[in-house]
């Protein structure tokens, strides 16, 4: 265990994608396809693993509107959203070293803003269970 506490939140997020999956989720409900679309090369398996254990963490809420087609939505709860305003300075950060780390010129994507969670939970109303 650390001092710092990294141990918790790798604990939590540590997996190579629940970070770009909370990322999304701050900006809006999804359903499960529209999270496969924007994580391209994640697999149908490791999206629904990742999903579960981030429900059982109670970083997320999936809401089954139990119709057919099934439609599933998956929304940030206040715990999550908490921990994604973390990512703010991560993606700050990366956005800043991009090129350097990844030894190429790439487009900058636009930061992910401190406020980003909270303005769009209270537009969409994500995140309520």
């Amino acid at each position: 265990m650390t001092d710092c506490g990294l141990d918790t939140v790798l604990a939590l997020i540590g997996a190579k994608w629940k970070m770009l999956i909370l990322y999304h989720l701050c900006h809006a409900r999804r359903r499960f396809g529209e999270l496969r679309r924007l994580l391209p090369g994640i697999s149908e398996k490791m999206l629904i693993q990742d999903l579960r254990q981030m429900r059982e963490s109670n970083l997320l809420v999936r809401k089954d509107h139990r119709q057919v087609p099934p439609k599933v939505e998956y929304s940030i709860t206040p715990f999550g959203r908490s921990l994604g305003k973390s990512l703010a300075p991560l993606c700050a950060w990366g956005d800043k070293n991009r090129k350097r780390v990844l030894g190429k010129k790439f487009p900058q994507k636009r930061s992910f803003e401190r406020t980003d969670c909270d303005r769009l939970q209270r537009r969409n109303g994500a995140g309520q269970p």
